[in-house]
């Protein structure tokens, strides 16, 4: 586009100098010394600006670079037309008188040429500010990301040992298989450690792994029900979701009672938005859920913001002694 742009304007000249009364010759000569000097101004231009910018308060830099070019131009341009057409004494006077027009000219050019290349470089800088701004944004969130669901391995870990330790005494077959189902939940954890999103029927799998720790734990005091439709079990989800939603549900359900509880949990797809409930009966005189909205369910709560950007994906409700956590994950194309 450059070259052509130059052809073109280097032909329009060498027309207009014939229109003048000269023949092609002395046309052709005159455009080619003036436009490969503008044509070699504009291109050395466009580097210096492609690798120093002016700050907006230096944009005279600009004035004073295009008038400082054209008159170079205008003096190389002199002396060269003037030896090779030293032989044609209208054609200097002509050339003489044209100086003004010709600096004009070259004004205009190398000027709107530098203007295009600040224009130009600027956005192309502002793209890769922001892209930088983005990537920092990008990894920043991850990190997060990866440290919310690191934190979250610890206290679950270490009630499990507890566990194993006391069975080791007086139930070691409890204990071997507590041990096995254990190996296959961390190995299924750092599997999942590469994922960004897996089907909720994976998700089940893995969360079923969980329980049946915790089952081991607590025995016949806890059960589980599911109620997943069908249509809901290839829906996209960040993994490791639901872990912190049902330990927070065991939590609240078994740890101020001696009684046997079931945990439910229901999933189903409205409007494009994966929807699970996770519930739990709770005892008002010794425990108070609302207080359970600590790191679990708001890491839960901070991962989904830190994907999607909204605060509405979590709630929990509070009803005839049932505490329900309702969990909303849009699908993304």
């Amino acid at each position: 586009m450059f070259s052509a742009w130059w052809l073109v304007w280097a032909s329009l000249q060498a027309i207009l100098i014939n229109d003048f009364g000269f023949n092609t010759k002395v046309a052709v000569t005159d455009s080619l010394v003036t436009n490969v000097q503008l044509m070699g101004a504009c291109w050395l231009v466009s580097n210096i600006l492609k690798f120093y910018l002016p700050q907006k308060e230096r944009y005279w830099y600009i004035l004073l670079l295009s008038a400082g070019l054209s008159a170079v131009i205008l003096l190389n341009t002199r002396w060269a037309l003037t030896n090779f057409l030293s032989d044609r004494p209208a054609y200097l006077v002509f050339l003489s008188n044209s100086w003004p027009v010709r600096f004009g000219i070259s004004f205009l050019l190398i000027g709107c040429m530098t203007i295009l290349c600040v224009l130009w470089y600027t956005v192309e800088e502002e793209k890769e500010s922001q892209q930088r701004s983005a990537d920092v944004e990008r990894l920043t969130r991850e990190a997060e990301l990866f440290k919310l669901r690191q934190q979250l391995q610890p206290h679950f870990l270490f009630n499990s040992l507890n566990s194993i330790s006391a069975l080791v005494g007086n139930q070691p077959e409890q204990a071997r298989k507590m041990i096995q189902q254990l190996s296959d939940f961390l190995r299924g954890n750092l599997k999942k450690e590469e994922q960004k999103w897996v089907p909720l029927s994976e998700e089940l799998q893995y969360l079923q792994l969980y329980l049946d720790i915790e089952k081991v734990r607590f025995g016949h005091r806890l059960s589980t029900d599911m109620d997943i439709e069908p249509a809901s079990l290839d829906m996209k989800m960040p993994p490791l979701l639901l872990q912190p939603i049902v330990e927070n549900a065991i939590k609240f359900g078994l740890y101020d009672t001696t009684e046997a509880i079931t945990i439910s949990m229901s999933g189903k797809v409205h409007d494009n938005i994966l929807e699970i409930r996770v519930q739990n009966p709770f005892d008002p005189e010794t425990s108070y859920p609302k207080q359970g909205t600590g790191f679990g369910l708001n890491s839960v709560k901070r991962r989904l913001y830190l994907l999607f950007g909204r605060n509405d994906l979590l709630d929990t409700q509070t009803s005839d002694h049932l505490f329900t956590t309702i969990v909303k994950i849009p699908q993304t194309a």
